[in-house]
């Protein structure tokens, strides 16, 4: 473990009591090393009465002293503990936060409305590249809806419904007809009239946090046998959410439990959390869905642990691409800038030849400081492993198809390699992005081999297309023996897949 230190994140939920475990190293660089969670549905115990009773408030107390032995075992120095709705509408939550901490030894912070609101925020915002949008987290007892304009939280509301207490005012066995429905919509359209910011801002995108917005990601992506598994930044038209919102209410309990993708413990829930969802997205008139991965615990870690210069970076990509490279350093930090130094010149230079947009070129400066992370695995085959990794780690600021090509254009070989990639991810690449891949793979090629002894041999280069050929000067620091060899290697696939020659001079 070395340096790093490791935080603790619980947070007391309606419908669950989770603990996130986030590590810190040394560069700054962080990472979830472990999750646990506990079903409670504290919103379905509180009585007619507004009271969390003993009984349940012990229950609280035993899986607080399970997360502090895991805490323990796991070497967390420091735990930051957060209640939301359940215990903030309770009758006695000053009682229950005072028995908890005594029972239990964690201390714990009482969210209001508004800051979890604000709190969520901070972590959907820290991870998505979004300027506008309504942000609507439902939790089991609340609902938090949110307008952001140029990142920038404008105004938020929290809702006392959330997924499990509309599941419980609204029906006994998770089963709901026809005027139920209706009842629980009556219900959000009244709540939204008193909030008329909500539906003065349309054709927003909204962006929705909670386990009820994750499960509905799940659901689409096994209907659609989605080939990439990550539902941060997944993104949902309106005539698909209607056609779940016809789909789930219309069958039994027992039969929506073997819905694929719907985990067993929200299948009395999840209609309840749909129609808050659905019934907020029509009143607002929002575009689309995109699912946010990132939420309250997120913000919790972020807004007291994080130095604030990584909040504020200045691209969430470059935020989250330097995070990466704290985690898996693995080559000369040096090295990668000036490999996408020289790579995005190279792009710039032939921009008149592929026409290529500005989100190609930053795909291509993602995979040139990103294409060595694989030999934190592996040095040998790094690049399948490279592949991998920036497939499936917290790559923020990219969208699905984005991410992929720049995982491709990291770890190029051969355009037959990149053609069986596509095979693979055709539902999220396009057809066309074959070629992008390896137009753009080849000038990474270029651009390793330009400082292949990683020792930075060539100062600087500049590049011009003139007629048929790529001319690149390159200025020397000493002699780039190795330069030559490798530059020399890739010159060959760089005139069959650009049908340009190449020339390389150097000079001192």
């Amino acid at each position: 473990m070395g340096n790093n230190r490791r935080i603790g994140i619980i947070d007391i939920g309606s419908n669950s009591i989770r603990l996130a475990i986030y590590e810190i190293n040394d560069l700054h660089a962080h990472r979830v090393i472990g999750e646990f969670k506990q079903s409670a549905r504290l919103s379905s115990r509180i009585g007619s009465d507004q009271i969390l009773h003993a009984p349940d408030i012990r229950d609280i107390v035993a899986i607080l002293i399970q997360f502090k032995q895991i805490c323990m075992t796991n070497q967390v120095t420091e735990v930051r503990a957060a209640a939301t709705a359940a215990i903030r509408n309770a009758a006695n939550s000053q009682e229950i936060i005072s028995q908890l901490l005594q029972e239990s030894g964690t201390e714990i912070e009482l969210l209001s409305g508004e800051d979890e609101a604000v709190i969520g925020f901070l972590g959907m915002s820290s991870s998505l590249d979004i300027e506008d949008g309504i942000l609507v987290d439902i939790g089991g007892g609340s609902t938090e809806v949110s307008i952001f304009r140029n990142r920038k939280l404008e105004q938020s509301v929290s809702f006392p419904f959330g997924a499990v207490n509309t599941a419980r005012k609204f029906s006994t066995d998770g089963s709901f007809n026809d005027d139920q429905l209706k009842n629980i919509r009556h219900m959000v359209l009244g709540a939204i009239a008193e909030e008329p910011w909500i539906e003065q801002n349309p054709q927003l995108p909204l962006v929705g946090m909670g386990g009820t917005i994750r499960s509905l990601s799940k659901i689409s992506q096994k209907k659609r046998k989605y080939t990439l598994s990550r539902t941060h930044n997944y993104k949902m038209d309106a005539a698909e959410m209607e056609q779940l919102v016809k789909w789930l209410p219309s069958m039994s309990t027992d039969k929506r439990k073997k819905v694929d993708g719907l985990s067993k413990d929200r299948v009395d829930i999840i209609i309840p959390g749909m129609l808050i969802l659905d019934t907020i997205f029509q009143a607002a008139k929002c575009s689309h869905y995109v699912i946010s991965g990132a939420g309250l615990r997120d913000g919790l870690f972020q807004g007291k642990y994080l130095p604030v210069s990584q909040q504020s970076a200045p691209s969430i990509l470059e935020q989250s691409t330097a995070n990466l490279l704290g985690l898996h350093a693995s080559a000369p930090i040096e090295h990668l800038k000036q490999v996408a130094g020289h790579a995005v010149l190279l792009y710039d230079a032939l921009q008149g030849i592929h026409q290529y947009d500005n989100r190609m070129r930053i795909c291509l400066h993602t995979a040139a400081l990103l294409h060595r992370i694989g030999v934190s695995m592996n040095y040998y085959q790094f690049a399948k492993h490279s592949f991998y990794m920036i497939a499936h780690s917290p790559l923020n600021g990219l969208s699905h198809r984005e991410i992929l090509i720049c995982a491709g254009i990291a770890s190029y070989k051969t355009k037959g390699k990149v053609h069986q990639t596509y095979q693979q991810y055709k539902d999220v690449l396009h057809e066309t992005d074959v070629d992008i891949i390896t137009k753009l793979g080849t000038l990474l090629q270029i651009a390793i081999a330009l400082d292949a002894s990683e020792t930075q041999a060539i100062a600087s280069i500049s590049a011009a297309v003139v007629g048929q050929h790529l001319h690149i000067l390159a200025e020397t620091q000493y002699n780039p023996s190795v330069e030559y060899r490798e530059v020399d290697n890739v010159q060959k696939d760089f005139h069959k897949i650009w049908n340009l020659k190449f020339s390389f001079q150097t000079v001192h």
